[in-house]
């Protein structure tokens, strides 16, 4: 059975309320009945009741983690953190799979079901009128990976994916290739859209250099590895900016099953820099997007923006790097 606050109480020799308070946070309660009440707690192993706590204090100190993509490992490494940063801070995440969600009103209703505290949208696909359908509905939220604007709606932390785009042209060219191509994810994703738009405009202004653009249906091995065999299939570029590791060691897979090397034949650089880039197999030349960063920043203002709903929504932006290793030549 489990240990009872009235048990706790009767160890300490405090009264139930003076039980209640001690763990409840914010409310009034001396040192000395805080120690007693303490100490009666680790002898008898009780733990407070998280879902009692809050039926008192209105606050269930969930937090809504919404993603869409399930498929990208590196989803893998952004809930590990989140959940972990969360939980660090005294609060609880609520995973939500929105894979194939298209109507934000559903969302809202599902989320306020749990009385979740706050929200982190943690997607770069899922259109931005997900996140400003959460703070229509009064709850407070974050959107993680989005696009930014000037005049945000809600929070946007994350990258500049134009000047990513940029970066990665810009790294072609440096290494001589004059037939470049960008091969993104879906066309819808702003991530897609910023990313094409910063690499097309930087080799623009290169004489003599070629540029073409096409998409993969979907941030995944499998629609990396489909387009580039179209691809190769009409005629493939010299060098490749993928808009997203996945895409490009699907891309690697196609090339290599074709006879063609990387970086012999053909060139590629990713973003991201997720945990399989790095591999020894694969060693993948990409842009590093400082994910830990990201995360850290969403939950802090997630948590400033309980506390202060009122408080202006701001965009955070970390910069990106390109990191060197093999499939450039």
């Amino acid at each position: 059975m489990a240990v009872t606050l009235k048990e706790v109480a009767m160890r300490a020799g405090v009264s139930r309320s003076a039980v209640s308070r001690t763990f409840t946070e914010g409310a009034s309660v001396s040192a000395k009945t805080r120690a007693k009440v303490e100490k009666a707690a680790a002898e008898l192993g009780y733990a407070p009741n998280a879902l009692a706590s809050s039926l008192t204090t209105g606050r269930t100190k969930l937090i809504g983690l919404i993603a869409n993509n399930f498929h990208n490992p590196l989803i893998l490494e952004v809930f590990d953190l989140f959940t972990r940063g969360l939980q660090d801070r005294g609060l609880r995440p609520l995973l939500v799979n929105l894979s194939g969600a298209s109507d934000p009103a559903a969302s809202v209703r599902m989320l306020r079901q749990y009385s979740v505290d706050g929200v982190i949208v943690a997607s770069s696909t899922l259109p931005a009128s997900f996140a400003e359908a959460f703070k229509s509905a009064g709850l407070p939220v974050v959107h993680s990976f989005g696009r930014p604007s000037a005049a945000p709606d809600v929070s946007v932390v994350g990258i500049d994916n134009v000047a990513c785009g940029r970066m990665a042209a810009e790294a072609l060219l440096a290494r001589g290739y004059r037939r470049v191509a960008f091969l993104g994810g879906p066309q819808s994703a702003t991530s897609t859209q910023d990313r094409m738009a910063g690499f097309l405009a930087a080799v623009a202004g290169h004489p003599g250099v070629t540029s073409s653009a096409s998409f993969a249906s979907d941030y995944t091995f499998d629609a990396g590895r489909a387009e580039m065999q179209r691809l190769l299939a009409a005629g493939q570029a010299e060098a490749y900016f993928c808009g997203d590791d996945l895409l490009a060691v699907g891309a690697l897979s196609a090339i290599e099953d074709a006879g063609l090397s990387v970086p012999g034949d053909i060139g590629l650089i990713g973003l991201n820099d997720m945990e399989m880039s790095r591999w020894q197999n694969i060693g993948l030349t990409t842009i590093h997007q400082p994910v830990a960063q990201i995360i850290e920043a969403a939950i802090t203002l997630v948590v400033d923006t309980i506390a202060d709903p009122g408080r202006t929504p701001e965009v955070r932006l970390f910069p990106c790097r390109v990191i060197e290793r093999g499939t450039l030549r």
